[in-house]
């Protein structure tokens, strides 16, 4: 009842020019307008200008951050797990980690227009921090739909207004190249030995950036980057097979 309430009082205050803008943005996104504007101001804002309040917390989106992962993660492999009935889990895994890799979200988080709303310290942004920003935000807005609106909601919005009209998936099926595999493949061709070994790991908030190097007989070759030891070692194969001329760029 305190809630409902507050919600209409919310509707007839005056809104300032930034929260009309915000409103807009909203709407263009998720299709309807926001029941709590509080959140989609958290969701936000970054970090980097974040205040702290009364509790000795920073009011930033890291913590909507977290939820939207969890949210868009099962609203994926829901959806995928539907549509692909016949297909192991290996292949389900691979398709949603394309979808949610960090890339990817950041990707869409600008073709949605979340780049003309997140507020951050540009200043403050060392190379990986800038590189994820508008993916952490989208993860920090799918976060604030749900708490807006509800678990079915928010699916709906991120199958009906993200992955479908945003993703092909027949394509990112086809494009899907096991790089590591191919590597393995020919250096036993060639009686050559392979090793794949992780040389740096760095902790950036939620995430790791894994750094992998390919050596051949010994001698380096390709170095790939990821935020799991997979994608970095599929990301250094790929660049070593360029190398090699078995692929092109």
């Amino acid at each position: 009842m305190y809630r409902a309430a507050k919600r209409f009082i919310n509707t007839f205050r005056k809104k300032s020019k930034k929260d009309k803008r915000l409103i807009t943005a909203i709407v263009t996104i998720v299709g309807s307008k926001p029941l709590n504007l509080n959140l989609f101001r958290l969701a936000t804002r970054h970090s980097s200008v974040a205040t702290t309040n009364i509790k000795g917390q920073k009011d930033s989106n890291e913590r909507l951050e977290y939820l939207g992962d969890a949210i868009l993660g099962a609203a994926v492999a829901d959806y995928l797990f539907k549509k692909y009935p016949f297909k192991d889990e290996g292949f389900l895994t691979e398709l949603r980690s394309r979808i949610v890799s960090r890339e990817s979200l950041n990707d869409l988080g600008k073709k949605i227009g979340l780049n003309q709303l997140v507020q951050y310290d540009s200043s403050k942004h060392d190379k990986l921090s800038h590189k994820s920003i508008y993916g952490d935000t989208l993860e920090a807005f799918i976060g604030a739909v749900y708490l807006d609106r509800g678990y079915e909601f928010c699916k709906a919005f991120i199958l009906e207004k993200l992955v479908i009209p945003h993703y092909n998936l027949q394509m990112i099926v086809d494009s899907t190249i096991n790089f590591k595999s191919k590597l393995i493949e020919w250096t036993q061709r060639e009686n050559k030995e392979l090793q794949f070994e992780i040389i740096s790991v760095k902790d950036e908030k939620h995430h790791k950036e894994f750094v992998a190097e390919v050596l051949i007989d010994n001698k380096a070759m390709g170095k790939g980057f990821g935020y799991n030891k997979k994608k970095a070692e599929q990301d250094a194969a790929q660049k070593t097979l360029v190398l090699l001329g078995l692929i092109e760029n």
